[in-house]
């Protein structure tokens, strides 16, 4: 009897880790591999609610297009033209929202030669040091002193993630990408906060050197 017994607990705790039904179960299913998501950003710019007044009016308040994958984040349908140090203008530079306490502007390293403008590639957020340009929009041009770079590429995740790949926040990992050009790129920078969803940003130059856009597969680990 005790031989059987012990058969049948044997065989109830193989269920439970197979099935996910008790402790050992739900152990295993917390450490799947997540599933990395890569996406591209696009040039876009980031406003303080006064310099939003300044180009769109006073009291003027940014209208949602689209939610981001990141749902803390929105598309907006407003635009603004962007004026480098040549006199070069890119048009309708998306606004993503809310409205921060920093305005920045993101653009390519192509974007940079077009405008004239020797683009440092910095955190968002580091901007102190960095060049600025001349922002237009409907109601008004404003000079933005600082804040224009190219955006480091990073790695967004939660603390479930940060966990699952042994990382924190600012540590750097390495993202495979499996295409007709593959490529690895080096040193994602990490960002962590509790209502971030796991998501890869590269720009659009980085995106197009390894053909994102026909990529088989993609490898998140830690450098």
């Amino acid at each position: 009897m005790n031989a059987v017994a012990s058969r049948e607990h044997v065989e109830k705790l193989v269920r439970a880790m197979i099935l996910g039904n008790g402790t050992n179960g739900n152990a295993l299913a917390s450490i799947a591999r997540p599933n990395v998501v890569v996406n591209i950003s696009a040039r876009h710019c980031h406003l303080t609610q006064e310099d939003v007044d300044v180009l769109f009016g006073k009291g003027y308040q940014l209208t949602e297009m689209k939610r981001l994958y990141q749902a803390t984040d929105f598309a907006a349908n407003e635009t603004v033209a962007v004026v480098g140090s040549r006199q070069r203008m890119i048009p309708s530079v998306r606004i993503l929202g809310p409205c921060r306490k920093f305005s920045q502007v993101e653009l390519a390293f192509t974007d940079s030669i077009s405008l004239g403008i020797d683009l440092p590639v910095r955190l968002s957020g580091d901007i102190e040091g960095t060049p600025g340009c001349l922002l237009v929009g409907p109601k008004g041009t404003l000079v933005l002193p600082k804040g224009v770079v190219r955006a480091e590429r990073h790695v967004h995740m939660g603390p479930k993630d940060a966990s699952y790949y042994g990382v924190k926040h600012l540590d750097r990992m390495d993202l495979r990408i499996e295409s007709p050009c593959p490529t690895t790129l080096e040193g994602l920078l990490v960002r962590t906060h509790p209502d971030w969803k796991l998501e890869v940003h590269i720009d659009t130059d980085e995106a197009n050197c390894c053909d994102l856009t026909h990529a088989t597969g993609v490898t998140l680990k830690k450098s």
